[in-house]
């Protein structure tokens, strides 16, 4: 497993939780939009602990950036992360990851399951490709919203911002269950990229194939 030690270049919260990382891009270190790497912070207590993160840069980016959510209620990783900044390091191993582009569909996410998209999201918009997509996203509440403003610039209408803890003019107050995919999505047959929680994306694919979507169609972390 190939280790690569870049420098934090900068690191600031985007949300309430959400810390976004951009670091130094290792020489032909190179990845595929929805793809991600174990990281670990460059400090002997905590250079073994990896965890996998998403890239969220355009793939020819100068830089790589990454934005994690930060769990404080224990002496974890991401904990630790809050207290990374500028000037620190971190250690990227290889790049891995199912959840690759095929064609237009619609992405469904929960939370931080927003991040593969990210980079798929931005690199189709740069290529003036982004027609013929959707986006799904699911949060507990506004403050949750990661990227709201740039995720409505790329795709206007075809946004959809679903709460489920908070009745906000201009979002769904409801969770995405059965009745919300029928009421929501016309035809089955097209892709479906589907990321968050585990019960989420098991749910949601069940939910999909029950109403007709193919196995192959669902693009999701396996």
């Amino acid at each position: 497993m190939s280790e690569h030690i870049v420098k934090v270049l900068e690191a600031k919260f985007i949300t309430h939780d959400v810390k976004r990382f951009v670091v130094e891009k290792p020489e032909g270190y190179d990845f595929i939009p929805g793809q991600a790497t174990d990281v670990s912070i460059n400090i002997p207590e905590w250079k073994d602990q990896l965890r996998p993160f998403t890239f969220t840069s355009l793939r020819e980016s100068k830089y790589l950036e990454f934005m994690i959510k930060l769990y404080s209620d224990h002496e974890g990783v991401t904990k630790m992360l809050s207290r990374v900044n500028a000037g620190d390091e971190l250690i990227l191993h290889d790049v891995f990851g199912a959840i690759q582009y095929e064609k237009p569909g619609i992405f469904l996410a929960a939370g931080s399951g927003i991040t593969p998209f990210i980079s798929i999201l931005r690199e189709l918009y740069r290529r003036n490709q982004i027609n013929g997509n959707r986006l799904i996203y699911c949060n507990k509440t506004s403050e949750d919203i990661i990227l709201g403003d740039e995720l409505y610039k790329m795709l206007k209408k075809n946004f959809v911002n679903v709460l489920t803890r908070e009745n906000t003019v201009g979002f769904i107050g409801k969770r995405i269950d059965r009745n919300f995919l029928i009421e929501n999505i016309v035809d089955f047959s097209q892709h479906f990229y589907v990321c968050g929680p585990d019960s989420f994306v098991s749910d949601i694919n069940r939910q999909l194939i029950d109403l007709g979507a193919d196995t192959d169609t669902l693009v999701f972390e396996k």
